[in-house]
């Protein structure tokens, strides 16, 4: 055999090696970095190998395409999306076009081409093997597939879309593929049809390639032979065009007017794409996936969802100096809604729990909660039986204190009542590992008080959960004047152990996601009470971006709950908390009219037996409506993002929060902050003038709508020298 670089240089990411068989084995390497990733170097060594390929096309009988690295391809430079501007529409078009010509030259190279996907190949990655007559994919444990552009927004622009749109059909390829941005493991990617086998081993993958080329001497994609015809019809056809009406009203449904133009670029991509060739498809593919690139959504996603996110996870705030540490046995202090959920993903990372409650029938209704929800996903093919047992196996509930013995963390999650919690706390603590940590699940409470129920205050720490736990994936690590640097190294640990995104807060009330929420809310609340019609607050609320309207999230919270944290607000803020029109209004709905949320059956909304939300209650209109006030929507939509972003803003100001980044994160994550503004604090640095463009947006807002839009010092000195928050 023989084995060479693909060009002249030695440095050649791209190594060529052709065996007696004569299959020619391209392996990627890059070797300045950890992955393979699509960037300026990749681009050119593609394309002086594409360009050696085709001069040597006699030398070798067939290609695999594979990779060196435990991942295939990581994708696009993220880096060069993120700070592309209007400005740079052509550099960036003409970066697409050079890998879909050298994607299109190896598809028709006139030689069977195999993709040996050996990892996790997502966006450009799974684009680089989608150029392939066949893909055959390795089930290593984490590998996942696919195209999720449209998560960062951005669409898949080297090829993605209109080849997935021609190997499953406009429709598929749509839900299942490109629409949602799906992450597949290599086994749902197989049942989609996107890849061809899936194999156990790297041999087997080797081995499946070689014959399939030796029995394929003639591939080609379909897409290039005679007759072919996209599945499920192109966009003229009679089957197809009567889906089609569907797709626009669902994406309209979706995205509720938020400024989200990724979603309708991709069913444009696609539908337009299936009405003309491959060729005049991938040019119009171009020019969208262009478009959004330089446009500023783009980059703000790409910031918060995945710059911002990697830095959250892989520990930004967690002290260094201290080993990883993962629990052996965690005490869940009270089976509620709160504990059940979170004894349910501790479990489910593989980590033995012992659920507490006063009664042994409490505790075992809290162990319900997980017996549901894995036999929901035993039902759906997601997990299997054996698992489902071993999960339900880690679980012990109980009412007898004596089982928590010997446990090295414990989570206390009884109600939000001060009193109650310091009781629970100091009743368990005998019977823990000597340096077991001490965790309090609380929305709002102060821990230092806490903290004086246990004789370790150095141990303890504070965990807020989000619900329902196991789909928030925010957890907000708080830390007490005592808490030690070890302790919230190990209160790190545990949240990345069940995989949720830690962000570390200060101990101050209602630490930051709370914080940054009330702010959004009394806006929502204010606009009511000063007239605005409730439907024209829940569309400005969704038209900015959140996910639900702001009265329809009250009632999800539960205003019982929420108003405990405004008193605890008031009473920590004293003389200098601002009231608003809306302050008032929580009270009144549970105090007289008794409508404190959902969970009642009546809030701000009707609900119907089984919960469903039937429509806003009638008589809120006729109680707060007044159809002489007139105020413009864009104010309704940006009194809720400038309101939120200043208090952001105040958190990082006063130590709240630690960084942007963090910021950023929990702002999305924790209370559905509008992802394609980049979070709360990148909002600012976005804003049409940078953040003296905003400042001087609240100073307006401030003078028309009260003191709530005043801007913190910090804030102010950033705008008058330019300085964004990065």
């Amino acid at each position: 055999m023989t084995a060479n670089t693909a060009a002249t240089g030695v440095d050649n990411m791209i190594t060529w090696e052709v065996g007696e068989d004569r299959i020619l084995t391209l392996t990627l390497d890059d070797r300045t970095q950890q992955t393979n990733t699509m960037n300026e170097r990749f681009a050119a060594d593609l394309g002086a190998t594409v360009a050696r390929l085709e001069a040597e096309k006699d030398s070798f009988d067939g290609v695999i395409l594979t990779s060196a690295k435990e991942s295939f391809v990581a994708g696009g430079d993220l880096v060069l999306l993120m700070e592309s501007g209007p400005e740079d529409v052509k550099k960036i078009a003409d970066g697409l076009d050079h890998y879909k010509d050298c994607f299109r030259r190896i598809e028709r190279l006139g030689r069977p081409v195999v993709a040996a996907v050996n990892g996790t190949a997502l966006g450009g990655g799974f684009e680089v093997a989608l150029a392939a007559h066949r893909r055959i994919v390795l089930d290593a444990p984490g590998t996942l597939v696919g195209l999720p552009e449209v998560t960062l927004g951005v669409l898949p622009g080297a090829g993605g879309v209109t080849r997935v749109v021609r190997m499953i059909g406009v429709v598929n390829a749509m839900l299942q593929v490109i629409g949602q941005g799906q992450r597949m493991k290599p086994q749902q990617a197989l049942q989609v049809g996107i890849v061809d086998e899936v194999v156990s081993t790297s041999e087997e993958m080797f081995a499946h390639a070689r014959a399939w080329i030796q029995a394929n001497p003639d591939a080609s994609q379909p897409w290039d032979k005679p007759g072919y015809r996209i599945p499920g019809g192109s966009a003229s056809s009679s089957a197809l065009a009567a889906n089609l009406p569907a797709f626009p009203a669902n994406l309209r449904k979706q995205l509720k007017g938020a400024p989200m133009p990724a979603p309708a670029a991709v069913l444009a991509t696609a539908v337009e794409g299936a009405a003309v060739d491959v060729d005049s498809a991938f040019r119009i593919e171009t020019r969208y996936c262009a478009n959004l690139i330089c446009g500023p959504v783009s980059g703000n996603m790409i910031k918060a969802l995945f710059f911002d996110m990697n830095k959250v996870n892989k520990g930004t705030s967690r002290p260094a100096g201290y080993p990883e540490r993962r629990p052996e046995k965690v005490a869940v202090l009270g089976a509620g809604m709160m504990g059940a959920a979170i004894a349910y993903v501790t479990a489910r990372a593989g980590v033995t729990v012992v659920l507490k409650d006063v009664s042994l029938e409490a505790a075992e209704r809290g162990k319900d909660y997980s017996r549901r929800l894995l036999d929901a996903a035993v039902a759906k093919g997601r997990l299997s039986e054996q698992l489902r047992e071993e999960v339900l196996g880690r679980i012990v509930a109980t009412d007898n204190v004596a089982e928590l013995k010997g446990s090295d963390f414990v989570v206390e999650a009884v109600f939000e009542d001060l009193e109650l919690k310091k009781s629970v706390l100091a009743e368990v603590e005998p019977y823990l590992s000597d340096d077991a940590l001490i965790a309090t699940n609380t929305s709002a409470l102060p821990l230092g008080e806490m903290a004086a129920a246990v004789s370790r205050p150095e141990d303890f720490i504070g965990l807020h959960f989000f619900s329902p736990v196991d789909k928030m994936p925010l957890l907000e690590v708080v830390v007490a004047d005592g808490t030690s640097a070890e302790s919230l190294a190990r209160a790190f640990d545990f949240a990345r152990i069940i995989n949720k995104t830690p962000i570390v807060v200060r101990d101050a009330y209602a630490f930051y996601a709370n914080r940054v929420i009330g702010q959004f809310v009394d806006q929502a609340l204010s606009m009511l009470g000063e007239g605005v019609h409730p439907a024209s607050i829940e569309q400005a609320t969704t038209q900015a971006g959140f996910p639900v309207g702001a009265l329809a999230l009250l009632d999800e919270v539960n205003m019982r709950t929420t108003i405990k944290i405004q008193e605890g607000m008031m009473a920590d803020q004293g003389e200098s908390y601002v009231t608003t029109p809306g302050t008032s209004i929580q009270r009144r709905m549970v105090e007289e009219f008794d409508r404190p949320g959902r969970a009642a059956g009546r809030g701000f909304y009707d609900y119907a037996d089984d919960g469903a939300r039937l429509g806003l209650w009638p008589q809120l209109v006729d109680e707060y409506h007044r159809s002489e006030v007139v105020i413009p929507f864009d104010d309704l939509k940006e009194r809720l993002l400038v309101a939120a972003s200043l208090e952001a803003a105040r958190c990082l100001e006063s130590g709240i929060i630690g960084t942007v980044e963090e910021a950023n994160v929990g702002s999305i994550l924790g209370i559905g902050f509008p992802a394609w503004t980049g979070g709360a604090l990148q909002y600012i640095n976005q804003y049409d003038g940078g953040p003296a463009g905003f400042v001087a947006r609240a100073d307006a807002l401030r003078a028309t709508y009260g003191d709530r839009f005043t801007v913190p010092a910090s804030l102010r000195d950033r705008a008058a020298s330019d300085q964004p928050y990065c």
